[in-house]
């Protein structure tokens, strides 16, 4: 498609990778491009820097348009605490979530409404779309509610404590998470090799326009779920397949109805039971009135007979007649695949063969990979980056917006031994008691030094063990509906380890072995060796006659914690 004479929106076209893409449409020459931000002034900043950039366009080339393109529009310039704090915004927010798919919802959408009001040619998505839902934390939200729900119990609330832990039961994405994470254990300590997953599209194959449902709207929600499940559960394999200790992970997900066990004729059932022939006499007719029941059996009479015909078994999706049969079937319908042919597949792929059928595999390959461009540029980056801590007399070390806590917590360590001691040669020389001391008197001397730390929510364990520095906020342990929590020696080293600055003698004592491990691991490379075999070399570590808190961190992630990427 030629972009030349198009309109262009770009959502996200405030970020990082928005910005560039607004600007690398320029070249296109399309009849205007929509830059769309969550904030006002997002989309404002965004389209005034492109108007200076490209002077010899028309202003209105560019058109800012701000907003949450996932709420209706009445809703859009809102925060979301705005909505959730409203009983009657929040009601309208779960109708539009959770109720039909109505004319009403779909007019009253701000994706909608942006939509035809611009009529975008080309619509380029750069919103973090995953992020922005999965990030309001159902985790929190569910435990939040399970606490509110104790107490409605002890009130002898019981119908509304069993209705939302029904519910609570029935949420996709925390059974699923925990569905990998036992099994990923399982077959780490179970010796597991390979794991082949057979999996599905949800729709068979089809799309959006899918007419098959179960009664529900179309395109069914309840069908719809499905896929998304079945999205989330390919990527988490795709991140299982990643994993150095995992077994190699593949997933054949076939994109057809799968069929067929066996042909025959006898009872039809549904979830395992006959359905049994009902009759309504055509003299006593049931009136449907102002109301319809759903369910009644007033007019109805059940007989003793099941329903029987000719049938093909298609397993799992259940019996169908010849007719369902055909439909499906139809050219340019959901059609079939057998399970002859999966199961070719799959063992074909477990021989180590390549049939072109593995997601996994294709999602590795089809996976935007870390560059050359950006592993040469890094280096003008980071030289920069010193370059404005030596004229502005900072050190940028953590801010606590990467994650986890416990990166900022090694980072901040490491830092200040390099502060104390320079090389690891000076680390080598003292004692763990001296070190705690030392860092200690730093601690105490260096106002500024302790405000950065504790204010980004990393407190600082004193070498007692028991007495904390610390800020309004601290990251750990984190904040799980309960404002205070119980402590112990166990607790409190746990809460160490994962993200508090520790100047105890026991971690300055792990601080010495680490860095002895570092240079341990040099001593098998030849002296004089050029070759690309090695990575951590003496030269990577400055000769040992300095400290990288960022070099030695990431060290420990690849290495002690065992967080090394094992794919490009």
């Amino acid at each position: 498609m030629e972009i030349k004479g198009k309109t262009v929106l770009v959502l996200g076209g405030w970020g990082l990778v928005g910005s560039a893409i607004c600007r690398k449409l320029v070249p296109e020459k399309p009849d205007k491009i929509i830059v769309s931000s969550l904030l006002k002034s997002e989309s404002l900043e965004a389209v005034t820097q492109l108007r200076h950039e490209y002077p010899d366009h028309d202003p209105d080339f560019f058109v800012p348009y701000c907003g949450n393109i996932f709420v209706r529009e009445e809703f859009k310039d809102l925060q979301r605490e705005e909505i959730l704090g409203n009983p009657e915004r929040r009601r309208v927010l779960i109708a539009d979530t959770l109720g039909e798919l109505s004319e009403e919802v779909i007019k009253s959408s701000t994706i909608y409404n942006l939509l035809t009001d611009y009529r975008p040619e080309v619509i380029i998505d750069c919103i973090n779309s995953a992020t922005a839902i999965a990030y309001q934390d159902q985790f929190q939200s569910s435990r939040s509610l399970l606490k509110e729900l104790d107490k409605a119990k002890e009130s002898k609330e019981n119908i509304l404590y069993d209705s939302v832990e029904r519910l609570l039961c029935t949420l996709y994405t925390p059974q699923l998470i925990r569905h990998i994470q036992l099994l990923y254990r399982s077959m780490h300590d179970g010796g597991t090799k390979i794991y082949m997953k057979i999996g599905t599209s949800g729709t068979g194959g089809m799309g959006l326009n899918i007419p098959y449902t179960h009664s529900e709207e179309k395109p069914s929600s309840v069908l719809l779920s499905k896929s998304a499940v079945a999205g989330a559960h390919t990527l988490l394999m795709f991140l299982m397949g990643r994993t150095p200790d995992a077994p190699i992970t593949k997933e054949i997900k076939p994109t057809a109805a799968i069929a067929w066990k066996r042909v025959g004729f006898g009872e039809i059932k549904r979830r395992g039971k006959p359905i049994m022939l009902q009759d309504c006499s055509p003299d006593d007719p049931y009136p449907i009135g102002q109301n319809l029941e759903l369910k009644s059996a007033e007019k109805s009479k059940m007989t003793d007979e099941p329903l029987r015909s000719v049938f093909v078994d298609t397993g799992e999706n259940g019996l169908f007649s010849r007719g369902e049969f055909e439909a499906i079937t139809t050219p340019g319908q959901m059609e079939y695949v057998t399970p002859e042919e999966i199961a070719e597949d799959v063992v074909y792929e477990i021989k180590g063969g390549n049939t072109g059928h593995d997601i996994i595999n294709a999602l590795d390959n089809a996976t935007l990979a870390p560059t050359y461009r950006a592993g040469y540029m890094f280096h003008s980056a980071f030289s920069k980056m010193k370059e404005l801590e030596k004229e502005h007399n900072v050190d940028s070390v953590a801010f606590e917006l990467l994650g986890p806590p416990r990166l900022s917590k090694l980072l901040y360590e490491s830092y200040l031994l390099s502060k104390q001691y320079g090389s690891f040669a000076g680390v080598e020389k003292a004692t763990p008691e001296d070190m705690s001391d030392a860092l200690l008197k730093m601690i105490k001397k260096n106002k500024k030094l302790r405000s950065e730390i504790i204010s980004i929510g990393i407190p600082i364990l004193l070498p007692d063990g028991n007495s904390l520095l610390r800020g309004e906020e601290i990251k750990i342990p984190p904040f799980r509906g309960e404002s205070r929590l119980p402590s112990s020696q166990k607790s409190i080293d746990a809460w160490a380890h994962d993200g508090w600055v520790d100047i105890r003698v026991s971690n300055m004592a792990l601080w010495k072995e680490r860095l002895r491990e570092i240079v341990q691991m040099t001593e098998p490379i030849p002296v004089g060796d050029t070759s690309s075999r090695f990575i951590y070399t003496k030269e990577y570590w400055n000769n040992f006659e300095t400290l990288e808190p960022g070099r030695i961190v990431g060290w420990i992630f690849s290495y002690e914690e065992k967080g090394l990427r094992m794919k490009a």
